[in-house]
């Protein structure tokens, strides 16, 4: 699969779609994900924007650079979830506008992936699960409903070692399984919210409960 980088794009586009009216009192509420407000999600996706530019800029120097020093991602998160409503959109909108554009001047993305250097392209995949997976935490109208079905089966691709072993999963929606053995099926996309650890439009079924799902994988290299 190649590397989605109009797809991120895109992504991108909808999010600063679902902030453009955010109030600096939604700001500081509740997201869906436990302890964290809104402020502590946007915070963490304009500086996870910004972090992946900078090693994508690099990269393109012959230069490698970690995307955070230790403690620095948290840190940077706690400092910015505060930010105003505003002052969120135009960090979202810089940092996302950076990212596209440097990515969008990677000429080769055939380099063989060598774990000591930084590479530019398992980032883009990350980058766009984790703006459509938290566009559903940010709480603002976003539900797994509105993700491509290619995202869906891109994300149980990758989430999938998370099932105990002996479960399949069947989209009715799609013609795809994933495993053999105990069946649990449901839409595409409410597979891979589950799977991610997020509500489902439409809870999955099974013969019996639902298997508890183990913790979140290692991303592989390139995805």
């Amino acid at each position: 699969m190649e590397p989605p980088i109009d797809a991120v794009a895109e992504a991108h586009r909808r999010l600063l779609q679902v902030i453009a009216d955010l109030t600096d009192a939604q700001v500081a509420e509740p997201s869906l994900l436990p302890g964290w407000t809104r402020g502590h999600v946007l915070a963490h996706l304009a500086d996870a924007a910004r972090a992946r530019s900078r090693v994508v800029e690099h990269a393109l120097r012959g230069e490698q650079v970690a995307m955070w020093e230790p403690g620095e991602r948290d840190a940077i998160i706690e400092a910015t979830a505060s930010r105003t409503a505003a002052e969120h959109r135009a960090a979202t909108a810089e940092h996302s506008d950076r990212l596209d554009r440097a990515w969008a001047s990677v000429g080769d993305w055939s380099v063989p992936v060598d774990p000591a250097v930084a590479d530019p392209v398992p980032p883009v995949f990350t980058r766009w699960r984790e703006v459509w997976i938290h566009l559903v935490d940010l709480d603002l109208g976003v539900r797994p409903a509105e993700w491509s079905a290619d995202f869906s089966c891109h994300t149980i691709d990758i989430l999938r070692p998370r099932l105990p072993d002996g479960v399949s999963l069947r989209a009715t929606d799609v013609p795809r399984t994933w495993g053999t053995g105990a069946e649990v099926s449901g839409g595409v996309r409410d597979l891979a919210a589950w799977l991610a650890g997020r509500v489902p439009d439409e809870s999955p079924t099974s013969a019996g409960p639902l298997p508890a799902l183990g913790p979140w994988p290692s991303y592989p290299a390139r995805r």
